[in-house]
């Protein structure tokens, strides 16, 4: 899996003050599920981007509890939970920007609420046509989506059900995470979890706006 964040503002490197990831190191995240790394392919006063990709382990997927209690005995070696946009990105999201994430900067507490220009690249997210704009766009993002063909060599054989998807908005960071943070799981058809009441409850109340003094 692969997530890509850039920031076009002014001083674009203070996503990493954000972030709490320095833009000069690789910056290694253990998953229950595998593990992720961060790192910064451009750093610019003018342009920089922060890398999150997501290795699972998919031996450790087939030896799981869930995987033993049943579903498709090949559907456990072969499927798209190493690559494509899922519930495990959201888990990694959490884990490797988890303060970010919470609105919290102690160096530079005033990048919190600073609306900055941010463009998010998916490579591969699974969605219904039409699906990725209902969600996002009312939120305030720039949706651009393409849908992915199912097998490049042989164009005959039509589309696939995944898109490539790009959103862009000018908004604080730690908003648009917990927009990511709840919508990709939301995006997930095989879920690791069960998402019920309680767990939706706790989603929105995530993404509510805070109380200044607020903890």
């Amino acid at each position: 899996m692969f997530l890509s964040l850039t920031n076009r503002s002014p001083d674009a490197t203070d996503l990493g003050h954000l972030l709490h990831k320095h833009p000069a190191r690789c910056h290694e995240v253990e998953l229950a599920f595998g593990k992720g790394l961060v790192f910064y392919p451009k750093a610019t006063p003018d342009e920089c981007t922060a890398v999150l990709t997501v290795e699972v382990d998919p031996v450790g997927l087939v030896r799981s509890e869930g995987a033993r209690n049943g579903g498709w005995a090949l559907g456990q070696y072969v499927n798209d939970r190493p690559y494509a946009a899922s519930s495990f990105l959201s888990v990694a999201i959490s884990r490797a920007f988890g303060t970010a994430l919470n609105g919290r900067c102690t160096k530079r507490p005033e990048l919190v609420e600073q609306p900055m220009d941010l463009e998010v690249s998916l490579p591969v997210v699974q969605a219904a046509e039409g699906m990725l704009e209902k969600l996002f766009q009312p939120l305030g993002y720039h949706v651009t989506s393409r849908r992915l063909p199912l097998e490049p060599a042989f164009p005959a054989w039509g589309e696939s059900r995944y898109h490539e998807l790009t959103l862009r908005a000018t908004v604080p960071l730690h908003l648009l995470l917990k927009h990511l943070f709840v919508l990709i799981p939301a995006l997930d058809r095989d879920k690791h979890y069960w998402v019920g009441r309680e767990e939706i409850d706790k989603l929105l109340a995530f993404t509510r706006p805070r109380r200044r003094g607020a903890g």
